[in-house]
């Protein structure tokens, strides 16, 4: 019983309801939809914005969706006591002169369930910021648009993975990324400080419930195939970090890149995506710096 609950709250997609519309921000959208290579249907925002810069942001996993984060139906597993609206700081981006591809990943809100509702923490997830990318890249308005980057947490590693199989590399139109709190899912499952036989019962039930075996999946070796300038950003009181992790990525870089630490921002993970929502100029400048 422990094992499998312990497992719902790491994999188990549709927990986070699509709560927010950029309607309340005033801003002109409309409803998408594309397809993944292998037939998932995605759907999404595409807030529109200036017509030569693109930002496709990929958010993170199991309790956010496009929209960001909400506490509705979360009970005790919360990550924040209070909304994280994603939409703020894409006003901010708007204001800025970008249009922004706002999508859910595959078993999150509107966008078709995949591998029994479950949850891969980027490696089947990779496919989707492809999808997103293509949409972009064969859109009539957008075709020609500068593309940038906005992953977040599962956003970040799906979008390290893709670049790893080398399905971005044809797209030169992308100039820049901003990687908010990549976490590798064993870095998560050890800090839960879950006895060691939980630790190997809920690694197995993951695996058995995803298709592959999660703790030996990792991203750290496609770092190095980002071709595109990256601004790292951590919460460096995060309850989950894995310092080691982030430097390690940071180091592996080998491309134009810059540390953004948030400091005194408060010991929760989700503190940095309040962060973005509530200092949007203080991250995303990323984009007006290599997005001319």
């Amino acid at each position: 019983m422990i094992t499998r609950f312990l497992s719902n709250s790491i994999v188990k997609g549709g927990a986070a309801p699509l709560f927010d519309n950029p309607r309340n921000y005033g801003l002109a959208y409309e409803d998408v939809s594309f397809k993944t290579s292998d037939g998932i249907t995605l759907s999404g925002w595409l807030v529109k914005g200036g017509t030569d810069r693109i930002i496709i942001q990929s958010h993170f996993g199991v309790q956010s969706c496009r929209a960001g984060f909400t506490t509705a139906g979360k009970g005790m597993m919360k990550l924040w006591n209070t909304e994280i609206p994603f939409l703020k700081h894409v006003k901010y981006l708007v204001s800025r002169g970008y249009s922004v591809l706002m999508y859910d990943f595959r078993s999150h809100e509107n966008s078709d369930e995949a591998q029994g509702n479950w949850v891969s923490w980027g490696p089947s997830e990779a496919q989707d910021v492809v999808a997103a990318v293509n949409f972009v890249a064969k859109h009539p308005v957008y075709k020609d648009a500068q593309i940038g980057l906005l992953s977040i947490c599962m956003g970040a590693a799906a979008t390290t993975y893709a670049y790893g199989a080398g399905d971005l590399q044809r797209h030169k139109n992308i100039k820049a990324m901003v990687a908010i709190q990549p976490m590798r899912y064993l870095d998560f499952v050890k800090a839960l400080g879950l006895p060691g036989f939980l630790q190997r019962w809920v690694n197995a039930e993951n695996s058995k419930r995803v298709g592959f075996d999660m703790p030996s999946r990792s991203f750290q070796k496609d770092v190095k195939t980002i071709p595109v300038p990256t601004l790292l950003v951590q919460n460096d009181q995060d309850e989950y970090l894995n310092k080691t992790s982030i430097d390690d990525y940071y180091e592996s870089l080998t491309v134009e890149k810059e540390m953004r630490w948030l400091s005194d921002i408060g010991k929760k993970r989700a503190a940095g995506y309040d962060y973005l929502t509530k200092n949007p100029e203080k991250i995303l400048y990323w984009f007006d710096r290599y997005m001319s």
